[in-house]
């Protein structure tokens, strides 16, 4: 214990308690040594704390005891818990965060719920409205969630007197723990509801509206507090969460707010230049091609792509160009090309480009 001979009550008692949270097993898992070492600390607590024995001690040793036939009465394994020790022996119930022990409420809150639904493309873009149908507990209207039949209530448990505990006398200490009748709810029913056979929820289908809004993305959760599952005996209700899977869509693809897509040149208009027509969500959008564009540059159309979730303004459109080579060609249609691959001749030397000098031609147009 690490106490003078002399050492008062509160003093024992003091180093009692700083061992016992020292080598407690709850705080040492797996460590033998220190369930031995709270062992020895209670053995001796148990000696030092009772008058009789501490004389024996203090005038013949540890012999002395032995010939006493004197035990300690400890059994560790009386404890449920941690708290147990501190809770019922020191009063310090409330030291690791919780109240003493006593009676435990029968209300309890609902458990949360999901459900998932697929939703278009478009629709996760500009919103739009789903009905979800799901299934839950609700507090059973034949006894309003009591559990109890009607016109009947609970009564209180006879192994615990209404105490929601039982007591132990273990040597010196006092233990409770958890009615195992009643677990700890004070009061048993002993005329369960026919209709939700005393539980006081009863299982039913049910709709809610769920209203989404432009700019959600695949995974997005949509909360509504209180349509979970009733809570046990009248106790609060649970949440519901859907949870939105947005299809792909066969042309854009979606980055963030940003929205990307690849659309087809001739090389004329990559060469000459031209307005043309790309698709967008709102409709065509006229799309201005720089002379000279080459295949794989990305254009950009601003305000064209995703609303911003829950807030102003929209993401961009990102239009990647892409020269197509004609296939078929008339004999004109060569002959023009001919003269002009005589008039414009282009060197076929390899060229070393880093991946610094093509983010920069991307973005060179932009």
């Amino acid at each position: 214990m690490g106490v003078q001979r002399g050492a008062s009550e509160q003093e024992i008692k003091s180093a009692y308690r700083r061992l016992a949270l020292q080598y407690h097993p709850d705080r040492n898992p797996n460590n033998p040594d220190a369930e031995e070492k709270f062992k020895e600390a209670s053995e001796a607590y148990a000696v030092l704390a009772d008058g009789e024995k501490r004389s024996v001690y203090d005038r013949f040793g540890h012999a002395g005891l032995g010939a006493m036939g004197a035990g300690t009465g400890f059994d560790a394994s009386m404890f449920q818990d941690f708290s147990d020790i501190f809770g019922e022996f020191f009063g310090f119930g409330d030291l690791f965060g919780g109240a003493r022990s006593g009676r435990r409420t029968r209300v309890q809150r609902g458990s949360d719920l999901r459900e998932d639904i697929t939703i278009e493309f478009e629709e996760a873009v500009f919103g739009t409205e789903k009905k979800v149908i799901y299934r839950k507990h609700e507090n059973c209207e034949g006894c309003g969630g009591s559990g109890s039949a009607h016109g009947k209530a609970p009564t209180n448990c006879r192994t615990c007197g209404g105490r929601g505990q039982v007591r132990y006398q273990q040597g010196f200490f006092s233990i409770a723990r958890t009615c195992p009748a009643c677990q700890g709810a004070g009061s048993v029913i002993s005329d369960p509801c026919s209709r939700c056979k005393g539980e006081g929820r009863i299982v039913q289908q049910k709709t809610v509206e769920a209203k989404i809004p432009a700019g959600v993305e695949d995974e997005t959760r949509i909360r509504f507090s209180g349509l979970g599952e009733a809570g046990i005996h009248g106790g609060p209700a649970g949440d519901l969460y859907v949870v939105l899977h947005v299809k792909d869509h066969p042309f854009f693809e979606r980055q963030g707010t940003d929205l990307h897509c690849v659309v087809p040149i001739s090389f004329t208009q990559a060469a000459l230049g031209a307005e043309i027509q790309v698709p967008t969500l709102d409709g065509a959008q006229v799309l201005k091609v720089p002379e000279g564009t080459q295949s794989g540059a990305v254009l950009k159309i601003r305000g064209k792509g995703v609303p911003v979730l829950n807030s102003h303004g929209k993401g961009d459109l990102f239009v990647e160009v892409r020269v197509q080579t004609p296939i078929k060609l008339t004999k004109r249609q060569k002959e023009l090309l001919e003269e002009l691959q005589g008039t414009a001749p282009i060197e076929n030397s390899p060229q070393r480009r880093t991946i610094l000098g093509k983010v920069k031609e991307i973005f060179s147009e932009l």
